[in-house]
């Protein structure tokens, strides 16, 4: 029997046509005359076959494998599963997981089949003489597929009583069953091998793990394995996991388990820790309104909130929290000084920025264009309303900013764009197209994708030249621009206001210094880095110039106003 049939199609195309029809005809329409063997040669050869990537292979082979099994195999789908997990180790290493994983899968849907339950509970014998045979060596198999063999056949200790003893088994054999079993069990946890150690102990009900079992789970980061492990064990083996989980701030799982296992009694504070972190989480992302809505209106979770944006000097969300929650006399039994930390963050006069320009009509834009183009460096950046909505699609970008070592400006774009488009499309032209200024930003690239999606026709933000992302500089640096800012120049900057609505008119003065300070920070550590460099050899430009990028369109018109 031949794999594949001739065919006048050529290309790509025609070839995983080619391996869809031979093996359709020559196997999946009646597996009711075809060996497992044989069968398990044109399935590797059909998944061999053709053009397409591994996984668009795989999920055509898999339809077509759950069609033939529906097709008359003899005796019935499941024993012939079995027989063909005895060849599977002969087609090679590089398919036999996969292969495995492929047959056992396609058995879940014929489970509810009535015609295939009598096959399926006969199979369950087999299965079990598979596994013995795994563990044994005798058949090699990896240890995930012989917990998948495990759970597809439902395999209980009866079956592997029956397998080892005889169908006149007795209740001594289930005994010495489990102890046989136990034997491989042990070796799964001395190889480290702890999922199929775990699955074992669970389904056979083999009692040979104890406390430091499952702190090895945990040091492996075996989380969900130590989680099954410990339900089986009882809730004082899942009492003392929560107890490790808090000890370890992993919060979250704690929570979880309590949940699971009606642990509140002996864990009371363990949900409020639990939305305590997840709040403290948001807020240190900027995200204060996300935060608010998790907090759910609890009073002790919103004045904790109060104290976090009171600890990132963020006053003006700490004034809005108190007049909507009635809160003052929550912050005035704090002691501010003891709680803000401002002076662990930047600050613009701490790197000598003399002045903030707000620009929004078009002198200002003139003006604001001419001082930049006597730059030679300048910082970037942009901020847009977040939108927290999933799938939503992104604002319009609402402020650029610019700035050198000494001034920044920020460019109010919605109401310039609404009110002389040309003009602003001109002013920045003139500026992202310059030689002469070298332009600073991080992740730079989602910055100007956001404003090529908000400003599509303009041209301005189609074409740039000399641009630099200050990050492919630091490439092991962690902690985004405020970790960089840190590591670079000793201080971190507060990004408590970057979720902030970008869209209200008029800013108030600290946003319009976070927005500032983003750009400005740039300059300095672009200033910083390049004075740690040698002074002589082949030089620090070399270094920094081989991350400029440019990108230029043949299409632009004149700069001009």
């Amino acid at each position: 029997m031949g794999c594949f049939e001739e065919d006048t199609q050529e290309g790509p195309e025609a070839n995983e046509h080619n391996a869809e029809r031979s093996i359709c005809l020559h196997a999946f329409s009646d597996l009711s005359h075809v060996p497992a063997a044989t069968f398990m040669c044109l399935l590797k050869d059909c998944y061999v076959y053709g053009t397409h990537k591994a996984s668009s292979k795989f999920r055509i082979v898999h339809q077509l494998v759950k069609m033939a099994l529906h097709n008359a195999p003899r005796p019935g789908p499941f024993t012939y599963v079995v027989q063909c997990m005895y060849i599977v180790p002969f087609l090679g290493e590089a398919y036999a997981e996969g292969l495995s994983h492929m047959l056992t899968s396609s058995l879940r849907q014929l489970k509810s089949v009535e015609s295939a339950q009598k096959d399926f509970l006969e199979a369950k014998i087999l299965a079990a003489r598979l596994v013995l045979d795994i563990l044994a060596s005798v058949v090699r198999h990896e240890n995930r597929i012989l917990v998948k063999i495990l759970e597809t056949f439902d395999i209980e200790l009866r079956d592997i009583a029956q397998a080892l003893y005889g169908s006149e088994f007795n209740d001594d054999d289930l005994v010495k069953a489990r102890e046989h079993l136990k034997l491989y069990v042990k070796g799964f946890m001395e190889s480290e091998s702890y999922s199929a150690a775990v699955s074992m102990i669970t389904r056979f009900s083999i009692q040979c793990c104890d406390k430091s079992f499952l702190i090895k789970l945990i040091e492996s980061n075996q989380f969900e394995v130590v989680e099954e492990c410990a339900a089986f064990m009882g809730k004082e083996m899942v009492s003392f996991i929560i107890q490790k989980y808090l000890s370890m701030k992993m919060l979250k799982s704690a929570n979880k388990l309590v949940k699971e296992h009606d642990l509140t009694e002996e864990f009371p504070d363990v949900n409020f820790l639990y939305k305590e972190s997840l709040v403290k989480k948001l807020a240190e992302k900027g995200c204060w309104d996300i935060a608010e809505v998790r907090a759910k209106k609890e009073t002790k979770l919103i004045e904790y909130l109060v104290y976090l944006a009171m600890e990132a000097g963020y006053m003006e969300k700490v004034d809005e929290l108190c007049q909507r929650y009635s809160l003052e006399g929550y912050v005035d039994s704090l002691v501010r000084e003891e709680v803000f930390c401002g002076s662990d963050y930047l600050d613009l006069k701490q790197l000598g920025s003399e002045e903030i320009v707000w620009v929004d009509d078009i002198d200002g834009l003139i003006n604001a264009t001419s001082y930049i183009e006597g730059c030679r460096i300048i910082g970037l950046d942009c901020e847009w309303k977040p939108n927290f909505e999933k799938n939503s699609k992104p604002n319009k970008v609402s402020i650029i900013q610019i700035a050198s070592d000494k001034k920044a400006f920020i460019f109010d774009l919605i109401k310039l764009y609404e009110d002389d488009p040309k003009a602003l499309d001109n002013c920045f032209r003139r500026i992202m197209c310059s030689n002469n200024i070298l332009k600073l930003g991080y992740d730079v690239q989602c910055d100007l994708h956001q404003l090529s999606q908000s400003y599509g026709e303009l041209e301005c933000f189609q074409s740039y030249e000399m641009l630099l992302d200050i990050q492919k500089l630091f490439k092991g640096a962690t902690g985004g621009l405020s970790g960089l800012s840190k590591k670079i120049l000793g201080a971190g900057l507060n990004k408590a206001r970057r979720n902030s609505n970008w869209e209200l008119r008029p800013l108030s003065q600290n946003q319009k210094e976070y927005a500032a300070l983003d750009a400005v920070v740039l300059v300095h550590i672009f200033h910083e880095h390049i004075g740690r460099q040698p002074q002589f050899g082949v030089g620090c430009k070399a270094e920094w110039k081989s991350h400029i990028v440019s990108r230029v369109n043949s299409m632009r018109r004149p700069l001009h106003l």
